[in-house]
């Protein structure tokens, strides 16, 4: 006699949860495009009193809006949700823990950044454990078109906004001539690989790789980058630390919402 209280709420527990779910599959489902209760009972497998039941509640809600003869559509519940993740989810304090991991592989100086105007700003900076150390701070603003930050932040813009960027700021001691032809040729290239670089362009003898971090739509918000001297970044590195700062940029995007 004394489990079946027990007995009793476990359940009632599952099924809540279960309640839970379908509210859920729901949602996925109008989003998906049904809006209607026959092709909302086809998504979820149930009776349509069951759905409808389970409908009415989510439009009581506002997470469902409920329109005769044009069927479901979400609801400004969502909207308010949404836009409180959002403001709650900053991409410093998503990106740092996947920073430090990289910080942690690599020991050089890693920095994130975003694009404020036509310049480049730092947001964070994890310094290297190199004996040579990249002179940058957070809250800095560098040229876009010299750093290799600045240039994985615009990889999805055409040439002519990059012919802009081009035109603004002086690098601290560019290692090479300025020439458009040839940083407009480069460019080509990092954004068909998705990736850039910045070949002592800002600043003598240091090297840096740079890969874009996207947000849930899809765009560019932030960009990542891992910074050190011609020394420890040769050629041979390179391609092997590419791949990891990709895939660091990547489970960021991620994590702010990029599918």
């Amino acid at each position: 006699m004394g489990e079946k209280p027990s007995i009793v709420a476990e359940e009632k527990s599952a099924s809540g949860s279960q309640t839970l779910l379908r509210g859920l599959d729901i949602l996925e489902a109008v989003a998906a495009g049904a809006v209607d209760l026959p092709a909302l009972s086809a998504a979820l497998g149930t009776t349509r009193s069951t759905t409808h039941r389970l409908a009415a509640a989510l439009v009581e809600r506002r997470y469902l809006n409920f329109v005769p003869r044009e069927g479901y559509s979400l609801g400004p519940k969502l909207l308010e949700l949404g836009f409180r993740a959002q403001q709650s989810v900053t991409v410093t304090r998503v990106a740092r823990p996947h920073l430090e991991r990289l910080s942690a592989i690599c020991e050089d100086t890693i920095h994130l950044g975003v694009l404020d105007g036509d310049w480049t700003l730092y947001l964070d900076k994890i310094p290297g454990r190199r004996r040579i150390e990249v002179s940058s701070r957070v809250g800095e603003r560098q040229p876009v078109w010299s750093t290799g930050l600045g240039k994985a932040l615009i990889l999805d813009l055409d040439e002519e906004r990059w012919r802009g960027f081009f035109q603004v700021g002086e690098a601290r001691g560019a290692h090479h001539d300025r020439d458009l032809a040839t940083w407009l040729g480069r460019m080509r290239s990092y954004a068909a690989d998705g990736i850039a670089f910045d070949e002592e362009e800002n600043e003598p003898e240091v090297r840096c790789i740079a890969a874009p971090i996207r947000g849930a739509s899809g765009a560019i918000v932030a960009a990542l980058s891992v910074s050190s001297t011609v020394q420890y970044l040769d050629d041979e590195r390179v391609p092997r630390l590419a791949g990891e700062i990709r895939a660091t940029a990547e489970a960021i995007s991620r994590a702010l919402g990029w599918a």
